[in-house]
């Protein structure tokens, strides 16, 4: 069996770009158990209340939800489990200084298979204010409805 290449997308977290302001991301690989694999190669994982922290040098996912393998046994995983990542040291030094900085969390954005690895994008964010979650989506209506009036004038 030839080995996968590319990326395939697995889930997205896209109410975290709606909440935060993304400064920089990550990418880290995932420290998982067998049964969350299979899982995950079924395509079924949610990102939604998940966040990232730095504790003891190590970077934890915690919160993810990657639902039982219907297949597994008495081996099956725990579907909300704290998760291991992994990332150099130079970029879990950074990230300890940024996020005890204040006003900075980890998110994680995507999960997906790279390369046939599983991996996490987490980005460092800022929350949002309610005013510019408005100006944000004021704009993106904008953007929207330009875009109509041109492919209506172009007809």
């Amino acid at each position: 069996m030839p080995r996968e290449t590319g990326r395939k997308v697995i889930a997205q977290n896209k109410r975290a770009r709606h909440d935060y302001h993304i400064d920089d991301t990550f990418e880290a690989g995932l420290v998982l158990q067998g049964t969350e694999v299979k899982s995950l190669r079924l395509g079924r994982a949610s990102l939604a209340d998940g966040y990232a922290t730095v504790k003891d040098g190590e970077v934890w996912l915690i919160n993810i939800h990657i639902p039982e393998y219907t297949m597994g046994t008495w081996t099956n995983h725990a579907a909300r489990r704290t998760r291991k990542l992994l990332l150099h040291r130079k970029e879990i030094d950074k990230l300890t200084a940024k996020t005890k900085e204040g006003g900075l969390t980890l998110v994680p954005l995507s999960l997906y298979f790279k390369d046939g690895k599983a991996k996490v994008e987490l980005g460092l964010a800022r929350g949002k204010k309610d005013w510019d979650k408005r100006q944000t989506l004021a704009e993106k209506q904008a953007k929207r409805e330009m875009a109509r009036e041109l492919r209506h004038r172009n007809r």
